[in-house]
């Protein structure tokens, strides 16, 4: 009874998350939000008493959220950025790790070396969630945060591979970097190949049983869509490859595959809503665990150097600016002499003037922030060693992550939006180019298609019967033709074909309206069961929905 009431209570406090966001005079990023509840929810009356075990933390949540990020992230964009990702999530998280591994061993003796290694390496992954959490939607720009997005994706796996390492050196007292390096190939490499073998099994599973037809229930697939990012994770984990990767790697297969375009609109629609759902759910529910733990680490520890003296507590809290300060100054650097790179190259190619933006390496940096997986990542440091001696400097460590991660957060809520300011996305998308070209092509596919249906059925008709079938065949092509004139070359023209589909959206929009009142109404007065009102409604809900989605693309 107690886990399901802790469970209820979690669900409460997400939902409670997203109605406060809205409510609130001032505008808070969300994780901060659940964050913040999560930490009042520590005080005895409401306390949840959840204790937070990292494996399973790290097979509940992360699989899934990571799938998801895998399936929606741009493939394109993520091949074109492959460079500067790998740099970032490879090349950065071992020079965080060796770097910052030293600094903290010298800044706080009694953490060993080992461990200081440890600390570092849960200290380098960065947190995409969070991170768009802050900085709200497209506000980043585009190039930017696929980059960003991809580095998270990619840097939790070597980072918690570099911990894996750390921590068997710490126990053991023995470290070879050339086993590391090939165990890292091998265990990122079997990830990444499960995940994808995963992917493509499902996806041809998909595609021959279980794409019925639009009368066939899509729960059996969806249900089993969300069971896939747990089966990579643990399979990879099982044969001791990256669970992450395979998780990511799996997402992405599967989209490339594009399992989310094939089969019943029913098994899409229901799928991208559970998704959504999903999504949301999890996400709070990490933040609101964060926010849990944070009393507990951070609280605990600085009034227990209250009490000691000021000092001690001063020093607590000087570790933890030192240590995030340490981490920027890695990451500036680095993305610098990455752009610096990037320059000069694109110098010797004729472009003028290819000097690294000083503001962009700001916002990249301030952008790092860390999250769930670092939390996670430091409390799976084990107790004791093998002989049962406690492991020197573990809640050192425990707590300066603590810190670094609501540390980072706060530096990401004040300093995004400065380094934001005047940094505009333009009046049109960045891929406005090439949506406007995919839609007059998809039009023009339509006409085409419906010409060749057109003849197919008239050829056998009789002079009554074609001459409506060709009333039905104009009234159908007459959609796309207007869909094509909102994109003619011609801007009067074009203006005029918007301002009549702007007038039709809101006619049908008010008509649709009216048919949901009605079959309420019907149904309230008997007229019709519910049954029968949830199909009818359905239908006008779905159809709605296309509407208005397509008014804001437009839009």
């Amino acid at each position: 009874m107690d886990t399901v009431f802790t469970v209820l209570i979690l669900l409460l406090a997400v939902s409670l998350s997203g109605v406060i966001v809205r409510l609130l005079p001032v505008k808070l990023p969300l994780p901060l939000v659940q964050i913040g509840i999560g930490a009042l929810m520590t005080f005895p009356l409401v306390n949840p008493h959840v204790t937070f075990d990292p494996d399973l933390f790290m097979l509940l949540f992360i699989p899934p959220l990571l799938f998801a990020d895998g399936w929606r992230i741009p493939k394109r964009e993520f091949f074109m950025q492959r460079r500067a990702i790998l740099m970032l999530a490879l090349g950065l998280v071992l020079l965080t790790v060796v770097a910052v591994g030293y600094f903290v061993h010298w800044l706080v003796p009694q953490i060993s070396l080992p461990v200081a290694f440890a600390l570092a390496a849960v200290l380098s992954p960065t947190d995409a969630v969070a991170l768009s959490g802050i900085a709200g939607k497209d506000r980043l720009p585009p190039q930017l945060m696929h980059i960003l997005e991809g580095e998270a994706l990619m840097n939790d796996a070597s980072g918690l591979v570099a911990l894996k390492f750390a921590i068997a050196a710490a126990l053991t007292g023995v470290f070879s970097l050339r086993e590391a390096a090939l165990s890292f190939v091998v265990i990122a490499a079997g990830g990444l190949a499960i995940g994808a073998a995963i992917g493509w099994v499902f996806s041809f599973v998909t595609a021959r049983f279980l794409n019925g037809g639009d009368d066939s229930d899509p729960a059996p697939g969806v249900v089993m869509t969300l069971l896939i990012p747990f089966a990579s994770y643990l399979l990879a984990e099982h044969v001791e490859c990256s669970g992450i990767l395979s998780a990511v790697a799996s997402g992405m297969a599967m989209n490339y595959m594009n399992v989310a375009h094939q089969g019943p609109v029913s098994s899409r629609v229901r799928a991208a809503s559970t998704w959504t759902m999903i999504e949301f759910v999890f996400n709070g529910m990490v933040f609101t665990l964060l926010g849990l733990q944070f009393p507990g680490i951070l609280g605990k520890a600085l009034l227990d150097a209250h009490h000691t003296s000021n000092t001690q507590m001063a020093l607590l809290l000087g570790y933890i600016g030192a240590v995030l300060v340490a981490l920027y100054a890695m990451r500036f650097g680095w993305v610098w002499l990455l752009r610096w790179f990037a320059s000069r190259g694109a110098a010797r190619h004729g472009v003028t003037n290819a000097v690294p933006g000083l503001r962009t390496v700001a916002i990249t940096t301030v952008a790092g922030v860390r999250g769930a997986v670092t939390l996670a990542g430091v409390l799976s440091l084990p107790v004791a060693l093998a002989n049962g001696t406690p492991l020197p400097g573990r809640d050192s460590a425990i707590f300066i992550a603590s810190g670094v991660i609501l540390a980072s957060l706060l530096v990401a809520i004040v300093g995004l939006p400065l380094l934001l300011r005047g940094v505009g996305r333009g009046g049109q998308t960045p891929h406005a180019a090439e949506e406007r070209k995919a839609r007059i092509l998809a039009a023009q596919a339509a006409i085409r298609a419906v010409d060749a249906l057109h003849e197919k059925a008239s050829a056998d008709l009789d002079e009554s019967s074609a001459a409506y079938a060709a009333d039905v065949t104009a009234r159908v092509m007459d959609l796309y033709r207007r869909r094509l004139a909102t994109l003619d070359d011609d801007h009067a023209r074009s203006g005029r074909a918007r301002l009549a589909e702007s007038l039709e959206l809101e006619m049908r929009l008010a008509a649709m309206r009216a048919e949901r009142a009605t079959l309420l109404a019907l149904r309230n007065g008997q007229k019709i069961n519910d049954e029968t009102m949830n199909k009818l409604v359905r239908e006008v809900d779905l159809a709605e929905t296309a509407l208005t989605s397509r008014g804001r693309a437009r839009g």
